[in-house]
C-alpha cells in the first residue's frame, strides 16, 4: 500500500506519486507538496504560522509563551 506524506510546511496531505522530497545535509526528510511550499520554507525561510493558507497558521508550540 503506497503511503501518503504531510508537507512539510502547509502540513497539507502528499498523494502517492507526487510531491517533492527535499534530504538535507543531516539527512532530516523533508515532504513538500509544491514549488510554492518549497521556496516559502527553503529559500524564502517563511514561519508557516505566519502563512494564511497553512494549516499551522496561528497555532503557537506548546511550552512556550
Amino acid at each position: 500500500m503506497p503511503r501518503t506524506y504531510k508537507c512539510a510546511f502547509c502540513g497539507g496531505e502528499i498523494k502517492p506519486g507526487t510531491g517533492m522530497l527535499y534530504v538535507r545535509n543531516d539527512g532530516v526528510l523533508l515532504w513538500f507538496c509544491s514549488r510554492k511550499c518549497r521556496n516559502s520554507s527553503l529559500e524564502l525561510k517563511r514561519d508557516p504560522r505566519k502563512i494564511r493558507w497553512t494549516e499551522y497558521y496561528g497555532k503557537e508550540e506548546k511550552g512556550k509563551g
